[in-house]
C-alpha cells in the first residue's frame, strides 16, 4: 500500500486530443492513467453503433491511442482506467487483447466492468414499480418508453478499485462517474472503505477538477494570454495522498498553467449544490475544499468534507425524439445582415408556399457573426459578413428534408453576397432526446472480469 501516487487524466470527452494520453505516458512519472469517452448522447450513438454491428459500441479512439502507447504502458506497469467500453465493454476488451497480442505482449491483464448498462431491463424494471420519472419535469417513463435508445446506471468507484484488486492493468468500463477513473485508484491504493466519505469526497472534488483534461492546466481559461504554449498544453497529473489531500500539477516543461484561478475555475464546471455535490459513493461540499498554491504549476487541495451518499443510482436515458436538419450559408458584402435575414424569410416563405410550415418552436435562425453568441450582452457593428445558419425539427422526416432543399437555391434566388454552400444539402438526422432518471441501487448490481493476453 502506498501514501502516495501520481493520476493522469489524459481525455476529457470523446474526440480530445490523443496526444494528451501520449504525452502522458512519455513525459514523466506516472502510476494511473485516467481517460474520459462517455457524454450522455454518446450512449446513445454508440448503442445505435452496436444496433448495425454487434462487435461496435466502445470508443475505438481507446485502442487507437493503445497502438500507440500500449508498449510503453506495460513497460512503465502504468494502471489505465478508462469508460472507454460504452454500451460494449466485452468488444473493447477483446479487441484491446487482440491488439496486445498482435504486439508480442503477454501476459497483460485486462479486466471489464459490466452492470451499468440497464437497458434490456427496462420493461422488467417498470413491471416492478420502478417509475424512473424525468428528473427535470416529473413526466413517466412510459411516455418515451418505446423510443428508448440507451439506459446506463452512473456507478462509482469501487467498481473501479474491485477490478484493479482482480489484478487488471487496463480497467475498461462502461458508464462509471468521470470523477470515479481518479477515486478508483485511490480506494484501491489506500485502503479506503465506503464509509470514509471526507476521502471519498477529496477523490471526487480531484476527479472533477481533471475530468476536462486540460481545461485545468490552462485550456478555455478566462487570461488566455498568460497561458504559455497551447501546442504542448500539459495534462493534469493528480498527486494523490492517502489522507485524501492531493495537488494538481502537470508534467515538467509542458505548456499550460496550473494556478489557483485554473484550477478554481474547472472546479466551479457543472455545478449544481456546491454544499452537497451528489455521486454514488459519497456527497461532497465543494465549499469546504481549501484551494492554495504551493509553487510553479502546483495547487494543493486539502480539508474537503464528504457525507453519505443517496441511496438510488442516477440513471442516464436516451430515446429518439424526431428529426433535424441544420444548413448554413456565408453572405457577404455591404448590408449582410439585412440580407441575410431577407435569406431566412425566403426559406420559410418557399416552404410555406409549398404547403411545408414550421412553427416558431421547430424553426432556429441565428446569424454567426451579428452577436448570437452573446445577444443582449455585446453591442454589434455592421460585419462585412455573416454565417446564416437555419434549423428544423420535426417528427416528420420528409418535411425536414424538404427544408432542406431550400437552403442552397438561395445562391441564384436570393439577395447577391451568398456562398459557402459546399456541404450540399442539409439531410435529416435523428433527435436524441435526453431523460435522467433515479433508480434504487439494489437494482443494479456491477461485476468485474478480468482476462490475460
Amino acid at each position: 500500500m502506498r501514501d502516495k501516487i501520481n493520476i493522469g487524466y489524459g481525455q476529457g470527452f470523446w474526440g480530445d486530443s490523443i496526444l494528451g494520453p501520449v504525452r502522458l505516458v512519455n513525459e514523466g512519472p506516472l502510476d494511473y492513467l485516467a481517460l474520459d469517452y462517455l457524454a450522455e448522447v454518446t450512449m446513445s450513438i454508440m448503442q445505435k453503433l452496436k444496433g448495425r454491428n454487434p462487435e461496435a459500441g466502445y470508443a475505438t479512439d481507446f485502442v487507437q491511442m493503445l497502438d500507440r502507447t500500449l508498449p510503453a504502458i506495460h513497460e512503465k506497469g502504468i494502471k489505465v482506467i478508462a469508460n472507454a467500453g460504452g454500451v460494449n465493454a466485452d468488444g473493447c476488451l477483446k479487441a484491446v487483447l487482440d491488439l496486445a497480442r498482435k504486439k508480442g505482449i503477454k501476459g497483460l491483464k485486462v479486466g471489464v466492468i459490466e452492470g451499468d448498462d440497464i437497458l434490456s431491463r427496462i420493461p422488467e424494471l417498470a413491471n416492478g414499480g420502478h417509475a424512473m420519472a424525468n428528473m427535470d419535469d416529473g413526466r413517466p417513463l412510459s411516455e418515451i418508453q418505446d423510443k428508448l435508445l440507451s439506459a446506463n446506471a452512473y456507478i462509482g468507484a469501487f467498481s473501479v478499485a474491485e477490478c484493479l484488486a482482480a489484478g487488471a492493468q487496463i480497467v475498461i468500463a462502461g458508464r462509471v462517474t468521470d470523477p470515479a477513473l481518479v477515486g478508483g485508484p485511490m480506494i484501491h491504493e489506500f485502503g479506503w472503505s465506503p464509509e470514509d466519505y471526507d476521502k471519498l469526497a477529496a477523490s471526487t472534488v480531484a476527479g472533477h477538477i481533471a475530468e476536462c483534461g486540460a481545461q485545468c492546466t490552462g485550456g478555455n481559461y478566462t487570461n488566455w494570454r498568460d497561458v504559455k504554449d497551447f501546442v504542448r498544453i500539459g495534462y493534469p497529473v493528480i498527486e494523490g495522498q492517502s489522507d485524501g489531500t492531493f495537488v494538481v500539477t502537470k508534467h515538467e516543461g509542458t505548456g499550460g498553467m496550473v494556478t489557483r484561478n485554473t484550477v478554481v475555475s474547472q472546479l466551479l464546471y457543472e455545478m449544481g449544490d456546491p454544499n452537497r455535490y451528489l455521486g454514488p459513493d459519497c456527497a461532497a461540499d465543494f465549499t469546504s475544499a481549501k484551494v492554495e498554491e504551493i509553487g510553479t504549476d502546483r495547487v494543493r487541495v486539502s480539508g474537503v468534507k464528504g457525507a453519505a451518499p443517496t441511496d438510488t443510482y442516477k440513471v442516464s436515458l436516451s430515446y429518439q425524439n424526431g428529426y433535424k436538419a441544420v444548413g448554413q450559408l456565408t453572405v457577404a458584402g455591404p448590408d449582410a445582415i439585412e440580407k441575410a435575414k431577407l435569406c431566412a424569410d425566403i426559406v420559410w416563405g418557399r416552404l410555406a408556399f409549398d404547403g411545408c410550415e414550421f412553427t416558431d418552436d421547430e424553426k432556429m435562425v441565428e446569424f454567426v457573426g451579428a452577436g448570437v453568441t452573446h445577444a443582449g450582452i455585446l453591442e454589434t457593428t455592421e460585419p462585412p459578413e455573416v454565417v446564416m445558419r437555419l434549423g428544423v425539427k420535426s417528427d416528420n422526416k420528409a418535411k425536414v428534408n424538404r427544408f432542406g432543399s431550400e437552403v442552397v437555391p438561395l445562391v441564384t434566388s436570393g439577395p447577391p453576397g451568398v456562398t459557402g454552400f459546399a456541404g450540399g444539402r442539409p439531410k435529416a438526422t435523428d433527435i436524441v432526446g435526453y431523460w435522467p432518471a433515479l433508480l434504487d441501487k439494489s437494482q443494479v448490481q456491477t461485476r468485474v472480469r478480468v482476462e490475460e493476453s
